[in-house]
């Protein structure tokens, strides 16, 4: 099997073109039905599970493209290193809560998320879900498709910044009255630069699943620290 890492930049942009429209439009689709119909969570994972699936794989079939595919083969290999690494990213952000979270407001996060009907008694199936399900899905699309789909086009290293700018970018909106500007802004860095590592770890393994356990871990003590807020512990 040829690895990720192997992909020459063609500089074949035309070629490339429709994976990074159809992940615009799959980004710029959600951000604009969470402003302007704020459905709830519920109503929104649904739509998001949708949009995330069919528009990627229609293009990918469209093409003929299935190649990407094969990078949803799990490598046992990096199973246990990828355990021990998202433990140290459950660690390191909960850790970073409780040294720096009384600094900032946190207040507007549970009032937020009451709007959309995520509330004390099903948050925990929520981020349950955001953990494994939703993590999943934002990995088909940002990874799977946006970093692998595109790196054999414009090379590993563009691919990479693209679908790291638009995994930073499309969180954006869901954060919206959580935070101030400055913590939402350095909010917003960190996720480009975890999508950008995320990228490498893929990259690396040769397969989308490191990147999947590692963000599992990441959602998990963000979950956690939603739980705390929520008084749930």
């Amino acid at each position: 099997m040829k690895k990720l890492t192997d992909a020459k930049a063609t500089g074949n942009l035309p070629a490339a073109l429709p994976y990074m429209i159809a992940l615009a439009v799959c980004c710029i689709a959600m951000s604009a039905i969470e402003l302007i119909f704020t459905p709830t969570y519920f109503v929104k994972a649904a739509i998001k599970l949708a949009l995330f699936v069919i528009i990627p794989m229609s293009l990918v079939l469209v093409c003929k493209e299935t190649a990407m595919l094969r990078f949803f083969k799990p490598n046992k290999k990096t199973l246990l290193p990828m355990l021990a690494f998202g433990v140290l990213m459950y660690g390191f952000i909960i850790g970073a809560y409780f040294l720096l979270g009384k600094y900032f407001d946190l207040s507007g996060i549970t009032s937020s998320l009451d709007e959309i009907g995520v509330t004390k008694q099903n948050f925990v199936f929520v981020a349950l879900y955001i953990a494994v399900c939703n993590s999943f899905l934002e990995e088909f699309i940002f990874r799977g498709f946006g970093f692998i789909g595109l790196s054999e086009k414009i090379g590993v290293k563009s691919a990479c910044i693209f679908s790291a700018i638009c995994f930073a970018l499309y969180h954006i909106t869901m954060m919206i009255g959580w935070y101030s500007f400055w913590l939402t802004a350095l909010i917003i860095f960190a996720l480009f630069v975890g999508g950008v590592i995320l990228n490498i770890l893929d990259s690396k393994c040769n397969t989308v699943y490191p990147a999947w356990i590692v963000h599992i871990f990441a959602n998990l003590a963000i979950n956690t620290i939603g739980m705390i807020l929520f008084g749930i512990f």
